[in-house]
């Protein structure tokens, strides 16, 4: 009823200003143009007010249309059409929940074993069970790897075991050194009989060639593109995009982190050099919500599932480990559950706050949060690159630093290369590391999926080699930081504006 209300609504005005305009169209092409450009501006400013946004996106589209209609009408189409979200992954976000309980049934927040965690422990154990559809395990074993070459080392090693199955799925997958390397072994399993499904977002991997997808297809490898787009400024789907990177190698181990499949990740770019970047080895019961998070995106995509204990039973560890829980966040869930969480992290937080990102740009709540807690008197550090890849988003980043260099947050820059880790550490005992940055995109547009530890030895091991990279880098100080000149700082808050429109 509210649709047709709207759409009723939006008829009425289109026609009131096709009246008001009737005139400019005897002005020729360009005065169709401007009449159409007015009209289209009008329109999507309603359509936003509408929407009951956030007050600081509705009015950062409106002084963008209003000031430069051509570019915010473009901008528009790449990042701002959310009206459509809720009804676009309303079906994905149905079945999943319908999916993990399913698989995992009710989730049990009174276990005995989360009961005997600390007070705000174990509140983060509730929050993360009710939002996030996704059991906490305490039979995972874990193990961090800090670079590329621990990484793709491991994963080749897996991979070249694998009897029965690999699922992969992507972000960002090159047709380079390393792809070429993973494609071979991909190809050798397939023709020994392993079943291989891969998914790579559309937009992500733009770039791969058709021959290196070919390849595979005549190997016998599944190749799906997730949000696949003809038109991008058309195409509603453009926006969201699936931001995971997950293998499971025969249900029983499983990868997922920060990095994608290209040689820039062995740090083998001469613009970036150095990449460091964390990612996250499993075995045991958490490796099955990482089978079921890639399942259920493989249906989303192709419309097969595959609901079986042939793909579900993860080996069990009978050793007694820390609480390990993922999280898959995206515009399909009912809440920002990533960011939710994080947000409870911080709140919850007693002595510190440690946190890397290679893009940083907060919404209020968490923006809020750090300065209160650095307020508070509590350890709160942010870790960034030194160096820009996205220098819009570089650039918007550096103006929240003079607030939160105020509050006492203590903010280090990455020298030895690029930083792209993503990890939350709180109290040195709670622990995220996965996909999700910490901005706006990866709260509210991308899919996202995260690794939540709970007193294991990777946290421990995060803990250090957190330590280690703040010795890598240098920090910054509010007296040198507000010395910088002029127009940095205008070119700062030009791109912070946009930040929201993300």
């Amino acid at each position: 009823m509210k649709n047709t209300i709207r759409i009723a609504f939006l008829i009425a005005v289109m026609w009131g200003l096709w009246y008001l305009f009737r005139d400019n169209f005897k002005g020729g092409i360009l005065g169709y143009f401007s009449v159409l450009l007015s009209l289209s501006v009008i329109i999507i400013g309603i359509i936003i007010f509408l929407e009951n946004r956030h007050p600081t996106q509705t009015l950062t589209w409106l002084v963008v249309f209003g000031a430069f209609p051509l570019v915010g009408f473009i901008f528009y189409f790449l990042f701002g059409r959310n009206f459509r979200k809720e009804r676009m992954f309303r079906k994905k976000y149905f079945l999943d929940k319908e999916a993990f309980l399913k698989v995992n049934g009710e989730p049990d927040i009174s276990n005995e074993r989360i009961m005997e965690m600390g007070e705000h422990q174990q509140k983060l154990f509730k929050l993360a069970q009710r939002i996030g559809n996704s059991p906490i395990s305490f039979g995972t074993e874990t193990q961090v790897l800090t670079n590329g070459q621990e990484t793709f080392s491991h994963i080749i090693e897996e991979l070249k075991k694998a009897n029965h199955h690999i699922h992969l799925e992507y972000y960002i997958v090159r047709h380079d050194n390393i792809g070429m390397e993973i494609k071979d072994v991909l190809i050798q399993k397939a023709k020994q009989g392993v079943k291989i499904r891969f998914l790579y977002d559309a937009v992500g991997s733009w770039q791969l060639s058709r021959d290196y997808i070919q390849d595979l297809k005549n190997a016998g490898v599944e190749m799906v593109a997730f949000g696949p787009v003809r038109l991008p400024f058309l195409n509603n789907k453009f926006n969201f995009r699936n931001h995971r990177k997950i293998i499971v190698v025969d249900g029983q181990t499983a990868f997922m982190g920060g990095l994608n499949i290209g040689d820039e990740y062995l740090g083998r770019s001469e613009y970036f050099g150095f990449w460091r970047d964390t990612h996250l080895m499993l075995k045991g019961e958490a490796v099955r919500s990482l089978q079921l998070i890639f399942l259920q995106d493989w249906y989303y995509s192709t419309d097969h599932s595959f609901l079986t204990d042939e793909y579900l039973s993860p080996m069990p560890i009978v050793h007694k480990h820390g609480g390990v829980q993922m999280i898959a966040g995206g515009p399909d869930n009912e809440y920002t559950v990533i960011k939710s969480i994080f947000f409870s992290m911080i709140a919850s937080a007693k002595e510190s706050v440690w946190i890397a990102s290679p893009y940083f740009i907060p919404d209020d709540d968490i923006f809020q949060a750090l300065k209160i807690a650095a307020l508070s008197g509590l350890d709160v550090r942010l870790l960034v690159p030194k160096n820009p890849d996205k220098r819009i988003v570089f650039h918007a980043s550096r103006s929240y630093f003079p607030e939160m260099l105020e509050a006492g947050v203590r903010i280090f820059e990455y020298k030895q290369g690029f930083m792209h880790s993503k990890i939350v550490i709180v109290d040195n005992e709670l622990a995220s590391i996965g996909t999700s940055n910490m901005d706006m995109r990866s709260f509210h547009l991308n899919f996202e999926v995260n690794a939540f530890l709970y007193k294991t030895r990777s946290t421990q091991k995060l803990v250090n080699d957190y330590l280690h990279d703040i010795l890598e880098s240098r920090e910054l100080h509010i007296e040198t930081f507000s010395k910088r000149n002029l127009g940095l700082k205008i070119i700062e808050s030009t791109c912070r504006l946009l930040s929201p429109l993300l």
